[in-house]
């Protein structure tokens, strides 16, 4: 039997070779190195003497004759599904609850020996597939920090792959837990909609969502289904899975798009697909071309149909009574869905159906389809910089299986010059599940033709620091986008008593300007930030007329980069510079919340 780092630490805690607690220290040392390396991944973890005493309750359970398949084996979730006694945030930190009551999955782990870590962070509200969305840092590929990790299960994906668990718990709507597990060569699956429970997941498409797995093989996804795929009555969601359980045929007609219907793949990612469906080949049997226009059609009506209102429904609240407490680029996405109509969600119904009939007769002649995960892989810079088009990109192969009710799984097929990793998915119809993941089984048995990069732990890159003023100070509108940047507090202090600062008008949210005036100026707070090089470009692109990023002379005479404001914009603008700073005026003003 396959021997994964899972099962192995199930097999020698169920055998008393080691202890859940010995398992449950190692992994918090582990978790502690790797905060040196990515601190974004994790939201929360449970405290080391709570983790301790869990894992002593499991050994008590082995110790009462209990042979539990998950014996001590440690697992993340994603900060969007509820932990009892744990915040749920989703990141977002003004969202948050302590749960009550685990999601149902999370119970069926517990009860098969599970060692709840922590929560993992996420783009915000399972917005994105990217990883870069969240206040509290965005993260990168595991093999090349440079590059996205993919999300928006981005906590959940690095945490595994760099070892620190073996076991993960994403969600999956539009690819949020495939593209991060090709990035950072996992095995990701999908499950069919309704086959796992979502009751205790935070809606992102609630009639689309998905809990999901991320593990280091096909074979641990196996295992988890088999826990946790059992039909949950008090889910409005669930579905019984069809009583055939007849076994899978070891020679399949596998589906591959015909010729140019890829037109968005990289040619990186063209030459790694080209092996992958070889070795695929050798063990699966006939490929066989179909048209995948219909699946591509359908994946454009997440984010471009009426879906996106669907996202705005479960979001209405908080959207409505405290915006600024969401993401910039999340709370755009979420605000289109208010212009959607009666209408528009019915013409989107129409056309899904008929791009959903085409693709059912695609199952005819073929039993799997195997597609690249993703086209391609961004630069974090690159998507803080253009956050929607790339986004979008990323999920072209993705988006359209839960709106066409498929499942799949995305498996390791290589690598590409940079280090990061390309998925193959394997995809298949509704309760297809048990094919797809021996599939992929045995497509990882085949002895894969690249090796396995080393971790990326160098050092952070070099640093810039960056003064701000206004609405980009902790607690202020705008923090989120140096959060994002993985910004770092270096300290609060003051500018030289060589500026004055003005409350501008027009501005959402509101903004001062800071203007360099030589004598007549006065000591101005302030806050400096540190970011790496390329995220500290990024973030001046973004910054709007009339400010720009100059040069500040702090009060002890260094100089930093910072904000300024240009002079024409100063005419019927208010001086404020005798409240010393942006939050005593505010504050002042009984706004300290803008």
């Amino acid at each position: 039997m396959f021997d994964s780092g899972l099962r192995r630490i199930a097999r020698d805690v169920n055998a008393r070779l080691k202890s859940a607690e010995q398992i449950a220290r190692e992994t918090a040392a582990r978790a502690a190195a790797y905060d040196e390396i990515q601190p974004a991944a994790w939201i929360s973890r449970v405290p080391e003497e709570d983790l301790y005493a869990q894992a002593r309750q499991i050994d008590q359970r082995i110790d009462q004759g209990q042979s539990l398949p998950l014996a001590g084996v440690p697992v993340a979730v994603k900060d969007n599904i509820d932990v009892a006694g744990l915040e749920t945030t989703a990141a977002c930190p003004q969202f948050a609850y302590r749960a009550k009551a685990s999601a149902p999955v999370i119970e069926r782990l517990l009860e098969a020996g599970a060692l709840v870590v922590g929560k993992t962070n996420l783009d915000q509200f399972a917005t994105g597939l990217v990883g870069t969305r969240s206040p509290h840092g965005s993260l990168g590929c595991v093999f090349n920090r440079e590059y996205v990790s993919g999300g928006s299960s981005s906590g959940s994906a690095v945490l595994v792959a760099a070892g620190v668990v073996p076991l993960a718990l994403g969600s999956d709507t539009a690819g949020s837990g495939r593209v991060p597990a090709a990035f950072n060569h996992l095995v990701g699956f999908k499950p069919t909609r309704g086959r796992w429970s979502s009751r205790g997941l935070v809606p992102a498409c609630r009639s689309l969502d998905c809990i999901s797995a991320l593990t280091t093989s096909a074979e641990d996804a196996t295992l988890i289904d088999s826990i946790v795929g059992r039909f949950d009555p008090e889910d409005p969601y669930a579905r019984r899975a069809p009583s055939d359980t007849s076994p899978t045929r070891q020679d399949l007609c596998v589906g591959v798009p015909a010729p140019g219907q890829l037109a968005e793949l990289a040619a990186a990612d063209q030459e790694v697909y080209r092996a992958a469906l070889e070795r695929l080949a050798s063990l699966a049997g006939t490929l066989v071309e179909v048209d995948v226009t219909p699946l591509l059609a359908a994946a454009r009506l997440l984010y471009e149909g009426p879906w996106i209102a669907e996202r705005t429904a479960a979001l209405q609240t908080l959207l409505e009574t405290s915006p600024t407490a969401i993401h910039p680029v999340v709370r755009t996405i979420i605000q289109a869905g208010k212009g959607v109509s009666g209408v528009d969600a019915f013409r989107g119904f129409y056309a899904l159906q008929e791009h959903a009939r085409r693709a059912q007769a695609m199952w005819g002649c073929i039993d799997v389809l195997a597609l690249p995960t993703t086209p391609t892989i961004y630069r974090r810079d690159e998507v803080l910089a253009e956050p929607y088009a790339l986004n979008a990109n990323l999920g072209c192969y993705t988006n359209f299986v839960n709106l066409l009710d498929m499942s799949a799984v995305s498996v390791p097929a290589g690598f590409r010059d940079n280090g990061t990793g390309v998925g193959l998915s394997l995809v298949g119809p509704a309760w297809a599940d048990t094919r797809l993941l021996e599939l992929a089984a045995r497509f990882a048995n085949v002895t894969a033709p690249y090796a396995v990069p080393a971790l990326d732990t160098h050092s952070s890159d070099t640093r810039v620091q960056l003064a701000v003023v206004g609405a980009h100070l902790s607690g202020m509108p705008l923090h989120s986008q140096l959060t994002a940047r993985q910004a770092r507090l270096v300290r609060r202090t003051r500018t030289a008593p060589l500026y004055r600062l003005f409350a501008l008008q027009g501005a959402t949210p509101p903004k001062p300007g800071l203007v360099h005036c030589g004598e007549g100026g006065r000591p101005i707070e302030l806050e400096v930030y540190e970011l790496a090089v390329p995220a500290f470009g990024s973030f001046v692109a973004e910054v709007p007329p009339p400010l720009a990023i100059g040069t500040v002379t702090l009060q002890d005479g260094t100089n930093v980069r910072g904000f300024l404001c240009e002079s024409y914009a100063l005419s019927g603008a208010l001086d404020i510079t005798g409240h010393g700073g942006w939050r005593s005026y505010l504050e002042h003003k009984g706004d300290s919340s803008a």
